[in-house]
């Protein structure tokens, strides 16, 4: 993971960055090969350790602000506009991460019950082929002998 020169540098954290997932990112790994699950598995992986860099990186930077709040040093308190700016970009960053989690999870369940329907159709067309309708007194023909 990548991290900024330190709190409060005026850089938000980006812990990974470039990692930003999308539904379809995911959806190409959940094909009827088989893969889908270690794909997705990899991807919430490489997202909640992302994630969690983040929030450890959001912690240092509350305890930052906290440590100048308390201190009411000129200079600490306006570094704390600048902390509080980093601390909003990196929660909007985790806000993007999950909703990117979320469309990775619909796409997958979607692309995994589409792939569930095609088999159980081809299934269901392999072994039953076209059916001769009965005469209704086929069945009389039977029970009669």
């Amino acid at each position: 993971m990548e991290e900024d020169g330190g709190a409060g540098s005026g850089e938000p954290f980006a812990a990974g960055a470039g990692a930003v997932l999308t539904g379809a990112g995911v959806g190409a790994g959940t094909s009827a090969g088989g893969g889908g699950g270690a794909k997705l598995t990899q991807v919430l992986h490489k997202s909640f350790g992302e994630v969690q860099g983040i929030l450890e990186h959001n912690r240092v930077l509350i305890q930052e602000i906290s440590q100048n709040q308390e201190t009411r040093d000129a200079d600490g308190l306006t570094r704390n506009v600048a902390l509080i700016r980093e601390l909003n970009t990196n929660i909007a960053r985790v806000v993007d991460l999950y909703g990117d989690l979320s469309g990775s999870f619909a796409h997958a369940a979607a692309a995994k019950k589409d792939s569930a329907a095609a088999a159980a159709a081809a299934a269901a067309g392999d072994k039953a082929g076209p059916k001769r309708p009965r005469s209704a007194g086929a069945g009389r023909q039977q029970q009669q002998q």
